[in-house]
């Protein structure tokens, strides 16, 4: 678990940085690591950028409720727009919650309005996270 929650920490570890922070040698680190991703414990690395910064600074879930026969559509069109960043098939009266950003909230619609064809939306625009996305908690961590 040490080597998750370094990595956890700083994905941009190196094995050899991992091992001298382990107290373990490089081939053996490696091994491990691989182990790891082989397991699908560590599904990749990610790269966090900054939306507003590279001119995203509108944020918003969508929830989607497809007409009948539509919801292949919807899979469709959320597939290939930029824009929509994640994807779920949910519970409940809606089917799909999309999030999407946008250069500005006058691009809401434009989005919308393609995911209108296929069924209903309501929307909710993000103006906080007091909870960012962050990494899961560690067997270690929960007292499992």
């Amino acid at each position: 678990m040490e080597l998750l929650a370094l990595l956890s920490d700083d994905p941009r570890l190196g094995i050899s940085e991992l091992a001298r922070r382990v107290g373990m040698s490089a081939p053996a680190v490696r091994e491990r690591v691989l182990r790891l991703e082989e397991a699908g414990i560590i599904r990749g690395y990610c790269l966090e950028l900054d939306p507003a910064a590279l001119g995203f600074p509108v944020s918003a879930y969508v929830r989607v409720r497809p007409a009948p026969g539509q919801l292949p559509r919807v899979v469709e069109l959320a597939q290939s727009l930029a824009q929509v960043v994640e994807c779920h098939r949910v519970t409940g009266e809606d089917c799909f919650v999309l999030k999407v950003y946008l250069p500005s909230i006058n691009k809401l619609d434009e989005v919308l309005d393609r995911f209108l064809a296929f069924g209903q939306t309501t929307t909710s625009i993000i103006q906080s996270s007091p909870v960012p996305l962050r990494n899961l908690p560690l067997p270690s961590e929960t007292g499992s």
